[in-house]
């Protein structure tokens, strides 16, 4: 594995593309790696395109400039593919995980994905959210897609940091932790390579 790897985040105002990076990078923290999670915005709303990003290494980041070659590219939205070419500065051998009901073998044939080693992986995100936590939030179930597709971080140990900051955030609400929870890991079992 790489000394540093970067991910970059794609999604809509309001799916929680922030969120992930941000528990994706507590978790790595939480494993003894060196993080950096960041997001680029602007005025955006709801439903309009953001993106967000990680830094995750063994050694202190000395870098601070946004992430244009990220060796990971997550997709809460497939729609975004639309409008955005979200294979921007992604090596020829990078990996490419996408939020839909769609086969790998169908987004490479069905829309111009141009890099032919590029490690395409799918979940269907958004039906797992609505089954496990109520309601179509795609970013938790991604953080388990994301964690199969690269195996940067151990997964036991990725879940429980997780369930742990959720916790804190949901005191209230059990049945939410335990959704987002049982999303990772469908997410995580259920990713198409």
């Amino acid at each position: 594995m790489k000394e540093m790897i970067e991910i970059r985040w794609h999604g809509r105002g309001g799916q929680g593309a922030k969120t992930a990076s941000l528990l994706f990078a507590d978790a790595a923290l939480a494993q003894g790696k060196y993080i950096q999670a960041f997001p680029e915005y602007g005025p955006e709303r709801m439903g309009a395109p953001v993106a967000s990003f990680n830094r995750i290494s063994s050694k202190p980041i000395l870098l601070h400039s946004g992430v244009t070659n990220p060796d990971i590219v997550a997709v809460l939205d497939p729609t975004l593919m639309e409008s955005i070419d979200v294979t921007e500065g992604l090596p020829a051998d990078g990996i490419l995980v996408i939020n839909t009901n769609q086969s790998p073998k169908d987004i490479r044939e069905g829309c111009s994905i141009k890099k032919t080693g590029l490690r395409i992986f799918t979940v269907d995100a958004s039906t797992i959210s609505k089954e496990t936590i109520g309601r179509e939030i795609p970013n938790t179930p991604m953080m388990g897609a994301l964690l199969k597709a690269s195996g940067v971080l151990d997964f036991k140990e990725m879940l429980e940091d997780t369930k742990g900051k959720l916790e804190k955030k949901f005191k209230t609400k059990p049945e939410v932790v335990a959704g987002n929870l049982k999303a990772i890991e469908r997410a995580y079992n259920e990713v198409n390579s």
